[in-house]
Order: C-alpha cells, then sequence, then structure tokens
C-alpha cells in the first residue's frame, strides 16, 4: 500500500503562556533511517541523529532547543516521519537532554531529583507520524504542569481540536488532589510539586510516578480491598464478560483458583496497587505468556480498575459510560481530577485511557488522520 501522508508535516507552535523564554524540543523514532534516535535542530527543520557517544550521560553537541518569541508569538517547525515522538516544552529555560551509548536519548524525567530538568516547568504532548496517519494526544499519564492545545487540520479542510487543560489548570488540579486528600487522607496531596524556593506549584505527579518517587511507599495498598472484593463477585455467580472490540469478540472470565481466567487469554493474579496505577507491572505486564489477545483483555480490566467500575459492572467496556466512572470511593482521583478540570473532559491520564465502549465519548484527548496538513500547539492553554 502506498503511503498515504506527506514526507513531512508541518506543526505551528505558538506562545499562549505569559513567559518570553519559551523553548521547544523535538524527539522521537527517524522511521526512514532504521528507527535511529532522532532530535530537530534549533533552526526548526534540520534533523539531528546523534552518534553513540564514548560514555553514559554525553552532553549533546548540537543545539536542539527551538526557541519561541515573546508572549503571543508563534513558529512553524518541520518534522520528518516519526515513531514515539513527543513535543517538550518549557518556560525555564531550554531542557536538558543527553546521550548513552547506543546511542540512547537520556530524556527528561520528574521522578529522579538529580535530573537537571527537575526543578523547571515544562511538559510534552506525545505523537506518531508515519506513513498512514498522525496520531497525537495530550499526556497527563507522567504529570500535569503547563497546559496545551491541540488543533489539527487536514488537507480536506476538517478542522479537530482538543483543547486540553484551561491556562489555570495546574492550580486547580493541584487544588483538588489536595481536597481529595483532606476527604480520605490516602495521600493524593503528595502528588503535587512545589516550585523550588515557593511561588506556586511546579507540577501534579500521576499516581504511578508518585510511587515510583517515594520508592513504593505512597499508596502502597491503596486498592487492596477493592481488588479482594472485585475477585469475590467473580469467584461467586457473576462472570466478567470482555468485549476484545476486535476479531476475537467477546470473552468470558471467572475467579478460579484465586485468578480472573479467561478461556483463550490466559489468568490474572490479583493486580497490586502500582499494577493498577502503572497498567503495566504484575499480571499487566507483557511476559512469556503474552499474547495479542491477553494484551486486548489486560488493558480493559486495567482501565475499569482504574475507573472502579467492575463491581458495578460485568460487561467491560461495551457496557460503560463516562458517568459511571470514578464513583466508588477507592478509585484513580488524580484521572478523575483531570478529566474534571479539562475542557470537555479530554486528556490522557493512565495508561489505557483510551479504553471505551465504542459508541461512547472520548475522553482519550487523542487526534488521529490520515491526510494531515497542520498541526498546532497551543503551549500554556487555549487555541
Amino acid at each position: 500500500m502506498a503511503p498515504q501522508t506527506d514526507p513531512t508535516l508541518n506543526i505551528l507552535l505558538k506562545n499562549n503562556t505569559a513567559s518570553p523564554t519559551l523553548h521547544v524540543h523535538i524527539t522521537g523514532l527517524a522511521l526512514e533511517s532504521g528507527n535511529a534516535p532522532f532530535l530537530l535542530r534549533s533552526d526548526g527543520k534540520t534533523p539531528y541523529l546523534p552518534p553513540s557517544p564514548p560514555g553514559i550521560l554525553t552532553p549533546l553537541p548540537v543545539d536542539c532547543s527551538i526557541a519561541l518569541g515573546p508572549p503571543g508569538s508563534t513558529r512553524t517547525v518541520t518534522i520528518p516521519r516519526l515513531a514515539g515522538g513527543r513535543i517538550w516544552y518549557s518556560v525555564d529555560g531550554p531542557l536538558t537532554f543527553l546521550l548513552n551509548p547506543g546511542p540512547a536519548i537520556v530524556e527528561p524525567s520528574v521522578m529522579n531529583p538529580s535530573d537537571p530538568n527537575h526543578g523547571l516547568s515544562w511538559g510534552f504532548a506525545e505523537f506518531t507520524y508515519n506513513d498512514f496517519q498522525l496520531f497525537v494526544n495530550v499526556s497527563y499519564v507522567d504529570f500535569v504542569s503547563i497546559p496545551v492545545s491541540l488543533t489539527l487540520e487536514t488537507k480536506a479542510g476538517e478542522r479537530m481540536v482538543v483543547e486540553g487543560l484551561p491556562k489555570d489548570g495546574l492550580d486547580r488540579v493541584c487544588a483538588k488532589l489536595r481536597e481529595q486528600d483532606a476527604r480520605d487522607k490516602a495521600g493524593w496531596g503528595q502528588l503535587v510539586v512545589p516550585r523550588p524556593g515557593g511561588g506556586g506549584n511546579l507540577r501534579a505527579l500521576s499516581p504511578n510516578s508518585g510511587m515510583v518517587a517515594s520508592g513504593g511507599a505512597l499508596f502502597k495498598d491503596y486498592f487492596a480491598a477493592q481488588v479482594d472484593a472485585v475477585w469475590a463477585r467473580y469467584a461467586g455467580g457473576r462472570s466478567l464478560t470482555v468485549n476484545t472490540q476486535a476479531g476475537w469478540g467477546d470473552v468470558t472470565g471467572k475467579v478460579v483458583d484465586g485468578k480472573l481466567s479467561f478461556s483463550g487469554a490466559g489468568a490474572f493474579g490479583k493486580p497490586s496497587t502500582g499494577d493498577i496505577f502503572s497498567c503495566s507491572t504484575g499480571p499487566f505486564a507483557r511476559g512469556a505468556d503474552w499474547t495479542e489477545l491477553r494484551g486486548n483483555v489486560a488493558a480493559r480490566i486495567a482501565a475499569a480498575l482504574n475507573r472502579s467500575t467492575l463491581l458495578a459492572n460485568d460487561r467491560q467496556p461495551e457496557g460503560e459510560k463516562v458517568e459511571g466512572y470514578y464513583r466508588e470511593a477507592v478509585t484513580n482521583h488524580y484521572s478523575r481530577i483531570c478529566h474534571e478540570t479539562s475542557i470537555h473532559g479530554r486528556g490522557y491520564a493512565f495508561p489505557y485511557d483510551d479504553v471505551g465502549p465504542a459508541n461512547g465519548v472520548d475522553q482519550s484527548g487523542s487526534l488521529w488522520h490520515s491526510e494531515p496538513k497542520l498541526l498546532t500547539l497551543g503551549i500554556g492553554g487555549g487555541l
């Protein structure tokens, strides 16, 4: 099949922040260069494919920071086809990217206090631009910081929008996390990271990031009682039906010998709280018994556990409705708060936040199209 997309894509960057020092970096894997690590140079058009350095944590030898002008200014950059792409933006100066042998790009981390970017205000949007489509989303999976909106214009003149968080979205999220912590004392307030030296909120970590940053102490057994209740429910007379929304159709499971077992999809042991927030460890890990079907079912179970709907709904996810998410006292309140705060509720707040009923309301904050013309990021909130 011939490619549908153009070899390159234009991205319009808008400084909707109050900062005169907004910087953007673009990283990914260059699909037409053997998936080589990629950065875009400071001119906004020249690819940089770094060679393998002689040692770890080697500084970039070229400038890959794209500076925008004062508030209200715009700049257009051009990218080739990329997988695993990220558009990074920071208001406290450029971010530091390093190289390890391989080569491998060492990206900024909010979970490592020794990272040179840890005390800066920054965020990113995720995308893949391949032969057949552009896919892009507003991600809160790791943390919330600077709001960003997405606008995708197609060659046919269609315009699609994800408005993301409002301009004061970070402060709203942080306030709601503190309010939830006051109610249940579970630790939600500890996800709020203040600016170094005071002066407001720097970011709000996701529960998974918070658990990693705390060494596993935060939220340690938060979901344990609810998982026990779910397992008891499906060990009794009820079965759990998972619609794979693919060729496998419905698969039905029950708890047998302590595991939630599905014919053809394998058995899932009880997940820990960390497994639920990460969606990628314990029974949700891609282990030796992984198959496409098992991964499909795992995604739907993990999504239902984050939204706390398995006690109320035994048909996943086709029996779900957005208004039924996060109704239990024990739930992923970070995800709930991100959706409540986002304009029209759209944003990607945990790894399987795109799971939902086929004809339901999309909450994932994603846009995609096979004939994209221009992608616009409103950095700082607003279109």
